[in-house]
């Protein structure tokens, strides 16, 4: 269980938005949506990739000598200026434990822990089994991040060692939903009323997207979810903050469409529109 491998693309340590107190989130590549506002697109393909940043380029010639998979091997080492990067690392899950159990005294102090992200942690099945198993035996609080397109089975495998789910709502029309993630929501309800049911701890996390599904049927659906399942702990906005859009073009994938940036008085508005409808925001 130690020895399992996981592919990771970002550690950040002292989170205050991934679940209570101070937290370290732990993003994992791959996810099996392909949202187009997606604000880490790095994670989304299960792969090492080559991130290039053009204005950092010095023109060495340095990487030209190389083919693709000689880059993601040595990339870092070839380029001096650090244009060229590789984007994801392997690490076992006992190298990783060591790592988040360093800041052990500031999740017991904050009564936070470590929250698992992505892309979709749910991808990396023995990775993440073996991490929560081992952060529970410690102690820590587990939290996990989940887009909820899995087999309920699974969910179900790893219930008693996470004590809070994120749960991803990002569009409640089915072929709205699959417009723009590329996969309908049938399977994705389904597994949240499930988890509701087994009597999980789940707070809705509902990105907003200004001209995608900031309208007043989503806002009242939002709302209508948050009565139908009582024991919610409520739900959060997330609003779109469009930095992810250069991260794409800088791995070659096709470029995201730009949405207008919401200003806090245009979030707190959509606040109130869920909340006019009943629903229970956090």
């Amino acid at each position: 269980m130690r020895d399992v491998q996981g592919l990771l693309f970002n550690i950040q340590y002292f989170c205050m938005h991934d679940g209570p107190g101070i937290r370290t989130t732990v993003f994992l590549k791959g996810c099996p949506l392909g949202c187009i506002w997606c604000h880490n697109p790095e994670g989304i393909s299960p792969k090492r990739q080559l991130s290039f940043v053009e204005s950092r380029c010095v023109r060495c010639g340095a990487c030209a000598k190389l083919s693709p998979d000689e880059l993601l091997d040595s990339s870092a080492a070839c380029c001096p200026a650090k244009a060229l990067t590789v984007v994801g690392y392997n690490i076992t899950a006992e190298e990783l434990l060591a790592q988040l159990l360093r800041d052990r005294r500031y999740y017991d102090t904050s009564g936070g822990g470590v929250t698992f992200s992505g892309g979709e942690p749910t991808m990396q099945r023995a990775f993440l089994s073996a991490m929560l198993r081992l952060t529970a035996q410690e102690g820590v609080f587990m939290a996990l991040e989940t887009c909820g397109f899995c087999d309920f089975a699974y969910y179900q495998s790893i219930l008693p060692y996470v004590e809070l789910f994120l749960y991803d709502y990002k569009e409640s029309d089915p072929a709205k939903h699959k417009a723009c993630t590329g996969m309908d929501n049938s399977l994705i309800l389904e597994n949240l009323e499930r988890l509701h049911d087994a009597g999980a701890k789940i707070i809705l996390r509902c990105p907003i997207i200004p001209g995608c599904n900031d309208r007043d049927d989503h806002f009242e659906n939002i709302a209508r979810v948050t009565h139908k399942y009582p024991k919610l702990l409520g739900a959060e906005l997330l609003p779109y903050h469009g930095l992810a859009a250069s991260k794409a073009g800088r791995m070659g994938l096709e470029a995201q469409e730009e949405y207008p940036r919401p200003s806090p008085a245009t979030v707190e508005k959509w606040k109130e529109r869920v909340r006019a409808a009943g629903g229970r925001i956090l």
